[in-house]
């Protein structure tokens, strides 16, 4: 990974930032010197403190609420943070949610709501953060896809769906940008240790590992670290990619 300061006057915009693999993703990219825009659609007082965080630590963020799935809110969140900052160089469309079922027993407006937030969310991000760029002549978009979205996983149709999705998009918009020096990549996660895994009881926990040849759950720190790279000059040649962080798990 490139050392501190590579990302020194770049602005990022980091959906769903306020928890999870979000959190850990506007951190990193902070680390490396980008102005960070954390972006959150309920929960203030997390968005909050990963902005104190990042602060603390000597860097530049604020938090930006925005519901991702509607297109005025996307708008608006993309004019805060141009009139904040002046430019927006990186996006990480990460902002997701999660309406498990069987497809027998799923209910339409859980299947909507999550090609909602999870699909059409980063079109319209990207498709808000492209006019800086463009204009720039530069940006960096790292969509947050998942291993669900290359291999499927019960119950959960919609979130499969969504994910792959992300990949058919990630691969078009590289073609459509690419002459304008904007890289577009997919991150396609495993199984990370979060709260929901942390749930796992035993008996599931070795089953799981034992798919996985790395033998343990990736952290949020494995994924943010690809992310980060991503974002740097180092991977400038790099686009139209989709890139699993999953221990090995879809070998």
């Amino acid at each position: 990974m490139p050392g501190e300061g590579v990302l020194v006057d770049r602005v990022a915009v980091v959906t769903g930032a306020s928890r999870g693999i979000g959190r850990v993703v506007a951190r990193q990219l902070a680390q490396l010197g980008a102005s960070v825009v954390v972006n959150y659609k309920t929960q203030a007082e997390a968005a909050t403190r990963v902005v104190a965080e990042i602060v603390a630590a000597g860097g530049v963020a604020e938090a930006i609420a925005a519901d991702v799935a509607r297109a005025e809110a996307v708008d608006a969140l993309f004019r805060q943070a141009l009139a904040r900052f002046g430019r927006c160089d990186i996006l990480v469309n990460n902002a997701g949610i999660i309406r498990d079922n069987l497809l027998l027993r799923l209910e339409a407006a859980d299947f909507d709501a999550v090609l909602e937030t999870n699909l059409k969310g980063a079109f319209l991000c990207a498709r808000a953060a492209l006019k800086p760029m463009l204009r720039q002549r530069f940006g960096r978009i790292v969509n947050m896809s998942s291993v669900v979205g290359l291999h499927g996983n019960p119950g959960q149709t919609n979130y499969a769906a969504a994910k792959a999705g992300l990949i058919g998009l990630t691969r078009a918009l590289a073609k459509e940008v690419g002459s304008r020096q904007i890289t577009v990549n997919a991150v396609a996660p495993g199984f990370i240790e979060t709260d929901i895994t942390s749930h796992l009881g035993d008996a599931s926990r070795t089953a799981l590992l034992e798919r996985i040849p790395l033998g343990r759950l990736g952290t949020a720190d494995d994924v943010a670290g690809l992310v980060g790279f991503l974002c740097t000059p180092a991977a400038a040649y790099i686009t139209g990619q989709v890139i699993a962080v999953d221990g090995g798990l879809i070998l």
